[in-house]
């Protein structure tokens, strides 16, 4: 139903832990979030882009990948570019577009277990909070992160369909029936899970001693 965007591969990046790789774009992206100058940025987009590449992923693939993230970069580095002026502009964009493909090899890197295991971890103290189920929100942010390429996919066959009837290609007709779709297959989705029992009853156990019950209606 949903694709694994990781791809196998004997890279150095693959043969990191998931944990580290994720703590490390985290340490990054926040890092360029405080730079301004666009020649650091666009050294960093350099060194992205190396990275990515360095996963075995052509550059061609990545093109792809990243062509919907691609499209809103543009939007933005447009309208910042409008509203405040041309260095800036430049800058949010080099600075996104780096965030973008440090992710892009994360992601192409770590598989949906390894992901899900490292957030049930990242996720354990507020459980024990009794806030949430650790298991669920991991599964929830991962399989959030494995739709947005399948966003990308029915946005891009429902232009195509509509393209071939001759029919005009605007934002309401590309929302409406996209809407659709993905809410379809997330209503699969989650029959899916429940039908397969997810989490394990054990977990559910765990977690029904750390969550406090909803007090009665009045």
């Amino acid at each position: 139903m949903i694709a694994a965007l990781a791809r196998p591969g004997t890279s150095p990046l693959h043969r990191i832990a998931a944990a580290p790789k994720l703590a490390g774009l985290a340490i990054v992206a926040t890092v360029l979030f405080f730079v301004d100058e666009p020649r650091l940025l666009a050294a960093a987009f350099a060194a992205a882009l190396v990275v990515a590449r360095s996963t075995g992923t052509r550059f061609a693939e990545i093109g792809r990948d990243l062509r919907g993230a691609a499209v809103v970069l543009a939007v933005l580095g447009l309208a910042d570019w409008w509203l405040i002026d041309g260095p800036t502009a430049i800058a949010v964009v080099l600075r996104l577009a780096a965030i973008a493909l440090f992710a892009h090899a994360v992601t192409m890197t770590t598989s949906t277990a390894e992901l899900t295991e490292v957030l049930e971890r990242i996720f354990g103290p507020a459980e024990r909070l009794g806030l949430l189920d650790a298991a669920r929100a991991a599964l929830t942010v991962t399989l959030a992160l494995r739709f947005v390429p399948l966003i990308v996919e029915e946005a891009n066959a429902i232009r195509e369909a509509q393209a071939a009837r001759g029919l005009d290609a605007s934002p309401l007709a590309l929302a409406v029936p996209l809407m659709v779709r993905v809410i379809v297959r997330s209503e699969a989705l989650a029959d899916a899970i429940d039908a397969r029992g997810f989490p394990p009853e054990g977990a559910r156990r765990g977690a029904a001693r750390h969550i406090p019950a909803r007090p009665p209606s009045p």
